[in-house]
């Protein structure tokens, strides 16, 4: 049976930590969940208050000229510390995809921003992928990073991450399915 193959009969498991996985003609793809509605509202909801407080610091400055403006400066603190919070909460909420592309035999990594123009897309041979990693940061769940590049520097992207202990078989099936794919040595079935 070859590998395309055991990807069609449904051997992928549909979802392994943040990721839900499946097969599309040819491709295996990896996305994050999307975060709940809750969150993805969070950065507008800290623009649109940094913005009626730089209104009202504004007009409090323009108001009150015979005072010291501490309160308009504290307003226009505030509207400044709000836009630091809603960049920080975008750049969390970022969601990743992967696509494994079998023909033409390249992984494209993606990073999806919820803000225009934010999203980033690499594309990269099978060959440049030097090792695929289960790691364990802290807090007990695991994570699926590949890495790629020259030996020399090389680098690293998150594909999945949030693994539970339990999902631990479900974790060394996706490694190894990622590591033959990738023609790396020491999964069983390929040698590079």
């Amino acid at each position: 049976m070859s590998f395309e193959d055991a990807l069609r009969e449904n051997r992928v498991p549909p979802l392994l930590g943040d990721v839900r996985l499946f097969y599309d003609g040819g491709r295996l793809v990896g996305e994050s969940l999307p975060p709940p509605w809750t969150l993805r509202v969070l950065p507008s909801l800290c623009l649109g208050l940094a913005g009626v407080s730089t209104v009202v610091g504004m007009v409090m400055l323009v108001l009150d000229t015979a005072r010291t403006p501490g309160a308009a400066s504290l307003l226009l603190g505030l509207a400044g510390a709000l836009v630091v919070g809603a960049l920080v909460l975008e750049a969390r909420l970022k969601r990743r995809r992967f696509v494994l592309h079998f023909k033409t035999e390249s992984l494209r990594l993606e990073t999806l921003a919820w803000a225009p123009g934010a999203a980033r897309t690499q594309t990269l041979p099978f060959d440049d992928v030097r090792a695929v990693h289960i790691v364990q940061p802290p807090g007990g769940r695991y994570s699926l990073v590949v890495e790629y590049g020259p030996e020399e520097a090389p680098q690293r992207a998150l594909l999945v991450r949030g693994v539970r202990p339990q999902e631990g078989e479900t974790l060394h099936r996706v490694w190894r399915l990622l590591h033959n794919a990738f023609g790396l040595k020491g999964a069983g079935l390929a040698g590079r």
